[in-house]
């Protein structure tokens, strides 16, 4: 009698993909795509991110029965177009299933769909709003795989496929090779109790986690830390799929797709870039997953009394007959072809620094926006501060990054993108720009809008660095708009209004100030409409804000000024991380040198007249930011997340920056902070109208769905700021500083 060789060898893909909301079509070819490559590099288990079918961010659409429908008819198509032949195939779907939405992972193989398995944690903090879309599974009394809960699949499904119904529920799969697969899902890996602890007890070896996380600055390693310990502790694979780009809102899914072992990261996927589809695979022998378990007593004892206590091991296991996932060594017409070979080299986390994240998200970010949104490229009112340069400089990164992929690949989606946004797409022409720069050209267009409050300085800067950059570039005076809106001012009522400076009041200068900014903004569009047609080309342009996450903060931005903009990549970045990046590039890029002098220029809105006498040559103009807001950006930061991140009212703040600035006296601080309060809640109605932003900041302002607060304020603050003031009462030098302060 003749042994069966057996093998303990096995193939594993995980996937970055860039999927849209609602654009179906698209997502099952990306899908269709990675599926495709995933057979390609030997895999027999392919894992998605979560809700990949329909795009992580259909946000209300999931409340309509069409979006369901057509996951359904999705589903459909990637079984008959051989999706899952060979191949068992996790993916993200939403599930209307007896009446409840759930957000569900729908497990494949050979056409046959073999189980759904609910979420049963939703993520509902920050930019998540999963509860008002579906609903937390919680798995019936005396249910188990020996009697699961049934779900009906559609009527489709019984006529191509033969399948009336499928387990629905929180199983997992035992192959008939041996092979144990579960599921986790995004938010369940943050939970205390986590989803992979009781499969890692069950005997499940091999755990997909399907994911739909945004980029925030800092925040990967934490993500990565988890997945990490996951397996150190408890043993195993463990997979991680992420969503990577702009599916239609404000967030950028950073992708980093991951295969760990027993604690080792042995691949990883890219955390940022420009292509659609992303595969990585790893060959992993399961006896090292049996024998760590195995090393480890405590792991034994408490597998053990799940089992005991579930009643017997292997209950919430479905069998699945058919399936064959290890490498058959019988099949001797494809050994050497198809031969695995292990990875067993661990990998080191790649994590890029905070400066190069600040750059590389919003850059992504923006080439999925331009090219989805059919525009021919972007409008930019260039300062040459550092706010607007750091714009600049994040599409010049997304140039630096099309060219190097479209240069790499003619044929490829990149290039056909690139030309067709370039509208370089007319005959059979394989054109790719030379150049970063000859890109920019094409899709960049900058204008530094200057008027008679405007240093020669900035203006220098503004065309320096658009020479760098190789951006469309002009200098415009408005003086002529703001003249002639004045002049119908003041035959309308009289009054002339004057800068303070030249003897008016506190109010006319900030109207004065404000309508400079604002003709900036009316300008911006003007020429974003016009600029195509004068260069001879087809199509509109996107307008680019550019108020950092401090400023929306404070308020210190006009209301529709140059901070009302189509898009904004920097809205939830801060002064100090925009600073680093500037310098950061300066040094990476040759040529972009300019970069350095900006980012260490004080930062001036020059729309007050200058005075010769307090100019400084770096600023090249009297009028500071700093100055005018009355609190430095460094104090902003601190403001900022204290009161976002660590919840913090006026007194919480108060209370834990007495601490945190030791070296200021109590009332120092606590003027400090009711200054801040009053100018954040006086200017919170500027948040309801701002420009959409790129979400990178754990403490932006966003009024829109991350920062939920009211937007009219009793700005006296009278019970909270009483509460500082009686405690800055209990310190013996209080009299003295409150007179200092007066």
């Amino acid at each position: 009698m003749t042994t069966r060789p057996s093998s303990t060898l096995i193939t594993l893909a995980t996937c970055n993909l860039n999927q849209w909301a609602l654009d179906f079509d698209g997502n099952v070819q990306r899908i269709l795509e990675s599926c495709r490559l995933s057979k390609e590099q030997g895999a027999s288990y392919r894992l998605g991110p979560e809700l990949e079918i329909c795009g992580y961010g259909c946000e209300d659409h999931f409340l309509e029965n069409d979006t369901f429908d057509h996951c359904w008819e999705s589903l459909t198509q990637l079984l008959d177009e051989g999706a899952t032949d060979g191949l068992m195939c996790d993916f993200g779907m939403p599930v209307l299933h007896a009446g409840v939405r759930y957000n569900c992972r729908v497990i494949c193989h050979d056409r046959k769909v073999l189980l759904i398995r609910p979420k049963t944690a939703m993520a509902d903090n920050g930019n998540y709003r999963e509860g008002r879309y579906f609903t937390a599974y919680s798995t019936p009394a005396n249910s188990s795989a020996n009697c699961p809960e049934k779900h009906l699949l559609p009527t489709t499904f019984s006529a191509q496929f033969g399948q009336r119904d499928v387990p629905f529920g929180l199983y997992h799969l035992q192959c008939a090779d041996g092979t144990t697969i579960g599921c986790e899902s995004c938010e369940e890996l943050w939970t205390p109790q986590a989803s992979h602890i009781d499969l890692a007890l069950r005997g499940v070896e091999i755990i997909g986690n399907g994911s739909g996380s945004h980029h925030e600055l800092r925040k990967l390693s934490t993500r990565m830390e988890l997945m990490i310990s996951a397996t150190r502790k408890c043993g195993g694979v463990y997979l991680y799929s992420n969503q990577r780009g702009c599916d239609g809102s404000r967030t950028y899914y950073d992708g980093c797709a991951m295969i760990v072992v027993n604690g080792r990261i042995v691949a990883q996927a890219p955390q940022f870039d420009v292509h659609d589809v992303n595969v990585i695979t790893a060959t992993i022998d399961l006896d090292d997953v049996r024998s760590y378990r195995a090393s480890h007593p405590a792991f034994g004892v408490q597998a053990a009394r799940m089992a005991a206590d579930e009643g017997g091991a292997g209950i919430n296991g479905l069998m699945c007959d058919n399936a064959h996932l290890v490498f058959d060594p019988t099949n001797a017409a494809s050994f050497n072809k198809n031969r695995p070979k292990i990875t067993e080299e661990s990998m080191a986390l790649k994590i890029v620094a905070p400066e190069e994240e600040c750059c590389l998200g919003p850059a992504c970010w923006l080439w999925d926006f331009l090219r989805r949104s059919g525009a021919a490229g972007f409008f930019l009112p260039l300062s040459g501060g550092a706010d607007s340069s750091s714009v600049a400089a994040i599409v010049a990164v997304m140039c630096i990054l099309v060219t190097r992929a479209a240069r790499d690949d003619p044929e490829g989606e990149v290039a056909k993108e690139c030309r067709r946004v370039c509208r370089q797409d007319q005959g059979n022409s394989l054109w790719v720009p030379s150049t970063p720069q000859e890109m920019a050209n094409s899709v960049l267009h900058t204008t530094f809008m200057g008027t008679e409050n405007s240093s020669n300085v900035t203006n220098s800067r503004a065309k320096r660095l658009g020479d760098a950059i190789g951006s469309y570039h002009l200098s415009i005076k408005i003086d002529l708009m703001v003249k002639a809106v004045l002049q119908v001012f003041q035959i309308t009522t009289g009054h002339m209004p004057r800068f303070a400076s030249r003897g008016g009041t506190m109010t006319e200068d900030l109207a004065l100030q404000n309508i400079q900014a604002r003709l900036r903004m009316v300008t911006a569009y003007l020429f974003a409409q016009l600029l195509p047609w004068v260069r001879g080309r087809s199509g509109f342009l996107l307008v680019l804000g550019s108020a950092n996450v401090d400023e929306g903060l404070r308020g210190y931005m006009t209301k529709y000024d140059c901070s009302s903009a189509d898009l904004n990549p920097i809205g939830a970045i801060s002064k100090g991380d925009l600073n680093r990046m500037l310098v950061f590039l300066s040094k990476e890029y040759p040529g972009f040198e300019v970069l350095e002098e900006i980012a260490n220029a004080p930062p001036t809105a020059e729309l007050r007249p200058i005075d010769a006498a307090t100019a400084t040559a770096e600023a090249g103009h009297s009028q500071t930011d700093e100055e005018d807001m009355g609190m430095t950006y460094e104090d902003l930061g601190y403001f900022g997340r204290l009161r976002k991140i660590s919840r913090c009212g006026p007194v919480s703040m108060f209370k834990k920056l007495m601490v945190t600035w030791s070296h200021l006296a109590p009332s120092e601080v606590a003027a400090k902070v009711k200054r801040f309060f009053y100018y954040y809640s006086v200017n919170r109605h500027k948040m309801t109208t701002i420009t959409p932003a790129y979400h990178a900041e754990a403490y932006s302002p966003d009024d829109n769905r991350f920062d939920l607060r009211q937007f009219l304020y009793n700005t006296r603050w009278t019970r909270q700021f009483r509460v500082i003031d009686d405690i800055v009462a209990q310190y013996p030098d209080s009299e003295q500083d409150k007179d200092k302060n007066d």
